[in-house]
């Protein structure tokens, strides 16, 4: 699904990614952990497409090189990325980003696109399931929500996208145990074996409701170990600077 050999990445001379590589599979979890400066944001931003970094290395998404593919392209091809700081869109209604959104993929894969009855009836299924207010459908973008709102409409986006791959970028920063769940609920009823996450994350709380196939500790830019779901409760104990 995802390949990414000896990558590196620097900002403003600064080498942020060190020849970083990692290997995921069609239907694998994988999480990211590591200390502030590591350079997890950063990776979920290069992947993501985010401008302003000089890169090497390759990445291969579906065995295509995903550095040939603008921002957009790489989501009609079915990769999401859930922000660590959503931004805040005034003037913009969420219901009619979520379905402008849904029916641009929609459109790209030769789909039918969604009327407003149908998404609406799509949208509200998507939000009782994962638990949310549909009251926030009808706000503006992200304007005036709460850290956790802004992380469950992400959540919302990711269900109706039912992306291949998603990367979640600390989104369980600033959680609380109900909001945190959604985030939980939300990956694992997407879990198959065709579709991939990368979850990027600075605790090992999150990980106690969805269970990686494999953790990596990402250290100075690149892998420093690898583990399965138990490498999580480790750092937990004995923190970063002791693996």
């Amino acid at each position: 699904m995802l390949k990414i050999n000896n990558l590196k990445a620097k900002i403003d001379n600064k080498l942020i990614l060190n020849g970083l590589n990692l290997n995921i599979k069609s239907g694998e979890i994988h999480a990211i952990m590591g200390p502030n400066g590591s350079g997890k944001s950063t990776l979920a931003n290069v992947l993501s497409g985010k401008k302003g970094y000089k890169i090497s290395g390759s990445v291969l998404y579906e065995d295509k090189d995903l550095f040939k593919l603008d921002i957009e392209e790489r989501a009609q091809k079915g990769l999401f990325l859930a922000f660590q700081y959503p931004l805040e869109i005034p003037g913009v209604n969420t219901s009619n980003f979520l379905k402008t959104s849904l029916n641009a993929i929609r459109k790209s894969n030769g789909k039918k696109q969604l009327d407003a009855l149908e998404f609406l009836k799509v949208v509200k299924s998507k939000a009782a399931a994962l638990k949310i207010d549909e009251k926030i459908l009808n706000r503006q973008l992200n304007v005036g929500f709460s850290g956790g709102e802004k992380k469950k409409n992400e959540i919302l986006q990711m269900s109706l996208h039912e992306p291949k791959m998603a990367i979640l970028d600390e989104t369980d920063s600033g959680l609380d145990i109900d909001a945190l769940k959604i985030v939980a609920d939300g990956v694992n009823t997407l879990r198959d074996k065709k579709r991939s996450f990368l979850i990027i994350t600075h605790y090992q709380r999150l990980l106690d409701y969805i269970k990686p196939d494999f953790v990596h500790v990402l250290m100075k830019g690149k892998i420093a170990k690898t583990g399965c779901s138990e490498l999580a409760n480790e750092l937990e104990k004995v923190g970063y600077e002791n693996i």
